[in-house]
């Protein structure tokens, strides 16, 4: 019997012009088949469920966090002893990059992915971007393979940006405020007015910038840029 064929019958097609130790055959075949099926199915189902597990120092245990996620039905879990403050997690970069299509990673509290909110939702974008969903075992919420998990991250999303142009306003007008009343931003100057005018009436006597600025203790550059400064004032 050709491929083709194969696609365009059922079983009941086959069986009513099959012999009958054909029929007795293609049974067999057809059960193993339907097994093999079904084993397949349930393999992929635990390699869905990817845990991470992360303790902040090497004295802290992982196993703890390593049941909890064995018990959640994880087939594999990555972990690593390493403050969440760091950028630098490679077993969370090697998850994310092996991760495949409609993967979940279970974690057992968020603060073990993620350091902040900014942080998680870059984390969940990742996961995102890779076809993979996230849990948490002891947030329920926090479930971004259900409608109401990624409505709760979108609005997460939505009040860190909404803190951030806040910050950002409050800054530009504290900055703005702070001109105003005189502050000066960045390096404070190397001389003070009263050296500048030092500087000024030793060269004006004779006296060669670069001989005022060692009495100054100071570059002969930083001279010439706070006299030429206070002859345009």
């Amino acid at each position: 019997m050709t491929a083709e064929l194969w696609e365009r019958c059922d079983v009941a097609d086959v069986l009513s012009f099959a012999t009958a130790s054909g029929q007795t055959r293609f049974r067999a075949f057809w059960r193993r088949k339907s097994r093999l099926q079904n084993v397949s199915v349930l393999m992929h189902i635990c390699d869905m469920l990817i845990g991470y597990a992360r303790v902040s120092t090497d004295d802290q245990d992982l196993r703890l966090q390593r049941a909890a996620l064995k018990e959640a039905g994880c087939g594999r879990t990555f972990e690593e002893k390493v403050s969440g403050a760091k950028r630098d997690r490679p077993e969370l970069a090697k998850m994310i990059e092996q991760l495949r299509h409609d993967d979940t990673v279970v974690v057992t509290r968020l603060d073990r992915l993620a350091r902040s909110t900014r942080d998680l939702l870059d984390i969940a974008e990742k996961l995102k971007a890779a076809g993979a969903g996230l849990r948490s075992l002891a947030e329920p919420w926090a479930d971004t393979t259900s409608p109401a998990g990624r409505m709760v991250l979108t609005v997460f999303a939505g009040i860190a940006e909404f803190e951030r142009d806040l910050i950002h306003q409050r800054t530009s007008s504290g900055r703005v405020a702070a001109k105003e009343r005189g502050v000066r931003f960045g390096r404070p100057p190397k001389l003070t007015a009263d050296q500048i005018k030092l500087g000024e009436r030793l060269v004006s006597e004779g006296t060669s910038v670069r001989e005022a600025a060692k009495l100054l203790k100071c570059h002969h550059a930083t001279l010439y840029r706070a006299l030429t400064a206070a002859a345009l004032v």
